[in-house]
C-alpha cells in the first residue's frame, strides 16, 4: 500500500500508527412543522454498533484458550477466535466508534458460556458459545472475554466518550449441557471415557440421556428448566414454553421458590448465592441487573423477547433501572448523563408498529422490515421514510411515541449485499427512528465460512481490519457523524423536496437538515421553508459551503449531499 493510502487508512480506521492494520424539482408542500423531541439523550437518536466481541479484535491473546477451548483445525466456523473486551477498549481509545457517530455499543453477552462445544448445523462443525447465547453462569465473566478489570475499563472508556454500553441478554434459555462442562463440573450424566473419546460424529452417544433423575438433577434441575429429560418437564407448544432449537427453556413463569441449581452451588468461582424465597425469574433478574449495579451497564438487547412472558421483561427493566440509578449516584463523574436504563427487544419479525411490547419494559424493538426493502430506488426509499416518520410520530402529542432499531445486516439473518453498502448505508443512516450498525457493514467485511445446516454462521466472520473498504468506511463515517449531530433525522418531520436529485428535509424544532443521498455532479436542491435566503450552509459530505439563493442551493455533489446550517 502506498504511503498516502496507508495514512488514509489510518485516519479512517482511527488507529494509532499501524496498530490493527495488517427530473425537475418538485415544489415542497406547506412549511414543515417545527416539533420538539419527547425524549432526550441516546433514546432520542440511537446509533447502536452491534459487535460479536469474539470476532472483532483480539486485545489479550492470553485468554484465547480458556476452559480448554481450542481451534477446530478446519474452517473455524463455530470456535472462539480471540476477540475480547480488551480489543473493544483498544478501538475505543483509538476513536473508532466516535468517528462513526456511535452513541451505544451493543456487545455479545460476556458472561460465562458453556465450556465446550456441541454439534453445529447437521453435525458439521464444533459449535462453541462464542456468540453469548449458550449461557452457563450469569454471575461471572467468560474468561475468553476478559477480566472484571478489563470490563470496567471498557465501560469507563466508552462512557468518557459519551458512548453507552449495552449487553445482549438471554432470559429464555441457558446453554446446552456439553461434554466438557459436564466433565469439568462433575455432572454425572456421561458414559465412561466420554471426555477422551467423543467426536463430532458420535457426540450424543456419549451422553446418557436415559440417566435417572437424581443424576440429571445435578444440572439445572426440573424446577429451573424444561428439557424433556428425567425429572424435567417437556417443552410446551406455545411461544413462552417451547424449547427453541432443543435448548433448555427457563421456567420464568414458575411462581414457586427455587434453590440454586446444584452445579452452580458447587462451582467454586461462581458469584451465585441462594436468594431467600426467590423464583427462577427473580434469580435471573438479580443476576442480570447486578451487572448494571456493578459496572454501570446502560441497557440490554433482549434476545428472543417473544418467548418470555411480559412480566419477566418488566421485572428486569424495573430492577435494572434502579440498579443504574444506584450506580450513577455512586459514580457521578463516570456516568454519561441521568437517562434511565434502556431496553430493546428482538421480536421476530416485528416491523414499525406500536404494540403492547412498549408497555412491557421495552424502549425500542428491532425492526426487521428495512433489510428487505428497496433501498437504492429513490421513490421506494422516500415511501419508506414517510411511512417510518409518520408511524414513529403518531400520537406524539399524547405521549405514546415509540421507537424501532433498524439494521441492514444481522447475525441471525444475512449480510446485506457487500457491493451495495454505500447506497444501503445512506438509506440506513438517514432513516427515521434508531439505527443499528452491524460490525463490518461500515468496512464491507466479507462473509465467512458456514455449513449447509447453519448458513447464518457466514454472517459472523472476523472483522476485516487488514483489508477494509476505505471508500465505504469514509462514507459511513460521514453519515454517522452527521446523524449524531442531528436528532431531526431520527425524530423529525419528513418531507420530500425534489425528485431529481432525490432530496428531503427533516425538521425537529430548530434542528433542520436536507439530504440528497444519491446526488452526483452539479446539482440544484430546493431548500425553501427549511433554510432562509442568504443563510450559509455546509455540505457535511463534501465539506463545501453554499449560500441559499431564491430558496435553492447549487453545488457539486460527491455522491451524497448532507446540508446543515453553519455555526
Amino acid at each position: 500500500m502506498a504511503c498516502k493510502s496507508l495514512l488514509l487508512a489510518v485516519a479512517l480506521l482511527g488507529l494509532s500508527g499501524c496498530a490493527g492494520m495488517p427530473r425537475p424539482a418538485v415544489a415542497p408542500a406547506a412549511p414543515i412543522a417545527a416539533e420538539t423531541s419527547p425524549v432526550a439523550g441516546m433514546a432520542a437518536n440511537p446509533i447502536v454498533y452491534f459487535v460479536l466481541t469474539d470476532r472483532f479484535l483480539n486485545g489479550n491473546p492470553a485468554n484465547d484458550r480458556s476452559y480448554g477451548r481450542s481451534p477446530d483445525g478446519d474452517k473455524e466456523i463455530g470456535s472462539f477466535h480471540g476477540g475480547d473486551l480488551a480489543g473493544l477498549t483498544r478501538r475505543l481509545k483509538e476513536g473508532y466508534f466516535q468517528r462513526l457517530g456511535v452513541n451505544a455499543l451493543w456487545i455479545s453477552a460476556p458472561y460465562e458460556q458453556i465450556h465446550g462445544w456441541v454439534q453445529g448445523g447437521k453435525a458439521e462443525f464444533k459449535h462453541y458459545g462464542y456468540h453469548g447465547y449458550f449461557a452457563l453462569d450469569y454471575t461471572v465473566l467468560d474468561r475468553n472475554m476478559g477480566t472484571a478489570e478489563e470490563l470496567r475499563e471498557m465501560v469507563d472508556t466508552a462512557h468518557a466518550q459519551g458512548i453507552r454500553v449495552l449487553f445482549d441478554v438471554v432470559m429464555n434459555h441457558p446453554g446446552y449441557l456439553d461434554i466438557e462442562t459436564a466433565t469439568q463440573l462433575s455432572i454425572p450424566v456421561l458414559w465412561p471415557e466420554a471426555a477422551q473419546k467423543y467426536t463430532l460424529s458420535d457426540y450424543h452417544g456419549w451422553i446418557d440421556y436415559n440417566a435417572d433423575k437424581q443424576r440429571w438433577a445435578q444440572w439445572w434441575g426440573g424446577d429451573w428448566v424444561r428439557a424433556g429429560l428425567a425429572g424435567y418437564r417437556e417443552g410446551g407448544s406455545d411461544d413462552f414454553s417451547k424449547q427453541l432449537a432443543f435448548l433448555p427453556d427457563f421456567r420464568t413463569d414458575n411462581a414457586q421458590p427455587v434453590g440454586l441449581p446444584p452445579f452452580l452451588a458447587g462451582k467454586s468461582d461462581s458469584r451465585a448465592k441462594p436468594l431467600p424465597n426467590a423464583t427462577v425469574r427473580e434469580y435471573l433478574v438479580s443476576w442480570l441487573s447486578d451487572w448494571v449495579r456493578e459496572y454501570g451497564i446502560d441497557g440490554f438487547r433482549c434476545d428472543t423477547a417473544k418467548h418470555v412472558e411480559p412480566a419477566s421483561w418488566q421485572a428486569l427493566k424495573t430492577a435494572s433501572n434502579a440498579a443504574l440509578a444506584d450506580w450513577k449516584a455512586r459514580h457521578p463523574r463516570k456516568k454519561v448523563d441521568d437517562a434511565p436504563f434502556w431496553m430493546v427487544g428482538e421480536v421476530f419479525p416485528h416491523g414499525v408498529e406500536r404494540d403492547d411490547y412498549y408497555q412491557q419494559g421495552f424502549d425500542s424493538l428491532i425492526n426487521f422490515d428495512l433489510q428487505d426493502r428497496k433501498l437504492d430506488e429513490p421513490a421506494e426509499l422516500d415511501r419508506l421514510y414517510s411511512e417510518y416518520a409518520l408511524a414513529l410520530a403518531a400520537g406524539r402529542a399524547g405521549g405514546r411515541t415509540f421507537d424501532v432499531l433498524s439494521y441492514l445486516s444481522s447475525h441471525d439473518t444475512r449480510l446485506y449485499r457487500r457491493d451495495r453498502l454505500m447506497q444501503a448505508g445512506s438509506a440506513l443512516l438517514l432513516a427515521p427512528g434508531g439505527v443499528q450498525i452491524f460490525y463490518g457493514d461500515e468496512s464491507a467485511r466479507p462473509a465467512g465460512p458456514a455449513s449447509a445446516g447453519d448458513p447464518q454462521q457466514a454472517t459472523r466472520s472476523d472483522m476485516n481490519w487488514a483489508s477494509p473498504d476505505l471508500a465505504v468506511l469514509a462514507h459511513w463515517q460521514k453519515l454517522g457523524s452527521f446523524r449524531a449531530r442531528h436528532v431531526a433525522l431520527a425524530r423529525g418531520s419528513h418531507q420530500r423536496l425534489s425528485q431529481m436529485p432525490y432530496s428531503f428535509a427533516r425538521v425537529l424544532g430548530q434542528d433542520r437538515v436536507v439530504a440528497a443521498p444519491f446526488a452526483t455532479g452539479a446539482v440544484e436542491i430546493p431548500v425553501q421553508d427549511v433554510f432562509r435566503d442568504g443563510e450559509k450552509l455546509r455540505d457535511a459530505y463534501s465539506g463545501a459551503s453554499v449560500t441559499v439563493i431564491a430558496g435553492r442551493v447549487k453545488l457539486q455533489a460527491a455522491g451524497t449531499v448532507l446540508l446543515e446550517a453553519m455555526d
